[in-house]
C-alpha cells in the first residue's frame, strides 16, 4: 500500500483529498503545516507528498527545499496543490522542483491521474 503525506491547512480540502486517496486504497498521513509535514516525512518516508503552497508559517516551496536537502526525502515526489493558477505562479512552483501541480478546486479525475502518474496505484 502506498503512503501519501498530505500537507494542507484547510480542513475541507484535507478531508476531500484524504477521502479520495483512502477510497482508492492509499494510506495517508496528514499535517496542517509544513513544519509538521517535514517531521512526519522524515519519521516515516512517504511514497508521495501532496503539498499546499499557502501554509501558515513556512510555505510549501520552503518546505520542499528542506525535504530535498534531507537524504531520506530527497527523492520523494512532491506535488504542489494550490489555488495560485497564474502562469508565473505555476512556473515558479515548477522551478522550485515540484514533481507536479494540482489546481484548487480539485478536479477528481485530474487529481487521481496526477497521483497515479507519480506513484504506482496502491
Amino acid at each position: 500500500m502506498s503512503l501519501v503525506l498530505i500537507v494542507e491547512d484547510n480542513e475541507k480540502n484535507m478531508k476531500l483529498v484524504r477521502d479520495i486517496l483512502q477510497a482508492k486504497g492509499y494510506e495517508t498521513m496528514e499535517a496542517v503545516n509544513a513544519e509538521d509535514g517535514i517531521k512526519m516525512a522524515l519519521e516515516r518516508v512517504p511514497d508521495l507528498v501532496l503539498m499546499d503552497i499557502q501554509l501558515p508559517g513556512m510555505n510549501g516551496m520552503e518546505a520542499l527545499k528542506v525535504l530535498r536537502a534531507e537524504p531520506a526525502t530527497s527523492q520523494v515526489p512532491v506535488i504542489a496543490i494550490t489555488a495560485s493558477v497564474m502562469t508565473q505562479d505555476r512556473q515558479q512552483i515548477m522551478d522550485t522542483g515540484f514533481n507536479g501541480f494540482i489546481e484548487k478546486p480539485i478536479n477528481l479525475k485530474d487529481f487521481l491521474a496526477a497521483v497515479q502518474a507519480t506513484i504506482r496505484p496502491a
